[in-house]
């Protein structure tokens, strides 16, 4: 059991933690705003090449040649083994003479590659992506998370209480803002890696409240005078050290991915990294200092007394 004179006082600081959070907000509202997202080939349409080599490739000498042949926003990685790679080119077209473009562009970067391998190399395939289906992929993606978030609203209420919903979705809102914003600055490509890490961030932030929010639920119904300061102190001191190693493990999985995972995942893990410290700083100050806010108390603990007839018709 926690020694009480051991209780780190969380919410002595609980204002400070409120202004830099309203800071990073604002200034990451501003840089969506003004950066935009880089969106990648999924969600603009455009060509994409499959190349094998004889032997393995530089990838950077690859994209030193699609540069100087005039191809600049494009994206050359490896694909499941080290002579194969795919070339992602986005396209400015729209409709059918976007495919017809697609075409063109997919027999201009084999001829550029054939000449400078000189000949050590075979045309794998091309696809086209059409900008529609990049449309309706931005427009799940963005369903994707409003629905994620109404569900995590709907379970926090009905698990613990209405107060403990209404923290849970503003951490939930403060993480998504802020990663979207080093997103925006960082100029990272959104593909469907990075939509597939924030729906992760998600899922960890919910994660992370769950078990802050059942401990100061339990904290609120078992501890006799004492405040409710105290008492979210005490829930987030019991639970620091689970957080803590929680935390370091998934980062040092997360830095593997990011230091031998390659260019694929590069985006996915360095936007995971961010979102996992933004929700675990989240979960300690945001969604608590939120219940504060709103006065939570031990009666919202209480169960809902029941009306005498429901008493009455007890065996």
């Amino acid at each position: 059991m926690l020694d009480l004179t051991t209780v780190i006082p969380f919410m002595r600081y609980r204002m400070h933690c409120v202004v830099l959070s309203a800071v990073l907000v604002v200034a990451s509202i501003i840089a969506i705003a003004v950066n935009g997202f880089n969106f990648a080939l999924d969600f603009t349409g455009g060509t994409q090449v499959q190349m094998e080599y004889a032997t393995p490739p530089d990838l950077e000498q690859i994209r030193q040649t699609l540069d100087a042949a005039g191809f600049s926003d494009h994206e050359v990685v490896a694909l499941g083994t080290d002579t194969n790679i795919q070339i992602r080119i986005q396209n400015t077209g729209g409709g059918e003479e976007t495919e017809q473009l697609s075409g063109e562009t997919a027999t201009s970067v084999v001829e550029v590659l054939t000449e400078v391998a000189n000949g050590q190399v075979t045309f794998g395939g091309s696809a086209f992506i059409g900008a529609q289906v990049g449309d309706e992929l931005r427009e799940q993606g963005i369903l994707g998370m409003l629905v994620a978030a109404a569900l995590l609203m709907l379970f926090i209420a009905a698990r613990f209480q209405f107060k403990f919903s209404v923290g849970s979705v503003l951490s939930l809102v403060h993480n998504g803002v802020i990663t979207l914003g080093f997103i925006a600055v960082a100029r990272i490509d959104f593909d469907q890696n990075v939509l597939a890490s924030i729906l992760a961030v998600i899922g960890y932030s919910l994660n992370d409240t769950v078990v802050v929010s059942d401990r100061v639920r339990e904290n609120f119904r078992s501890l006799r005078g004492v405040e409710p300061e105290r008492i979210i102190d005490i829930a987030l001191s019991q639970t620091l050290v689970r957080t803590m190693i929680t935390v370091i493990t998934t980062l040092l999985v997360l830095f593997a991915l990011l230091i031998f995972g390659g260019q694929v995942l590069y985006g996915f893990s360095i936007v995971l990294i961010v979102g996992v410290i933004v929700g675990t700083y989240a979960s300690i100050y945001i969604a608590t200092s939120t219940l504060m806010f709103l006065n939570l108390s031990k009666e919202d603990m209480m169960p809902p007394v029941k009306a005498k007839e429901e008493l009455d018709a007890l065996p």
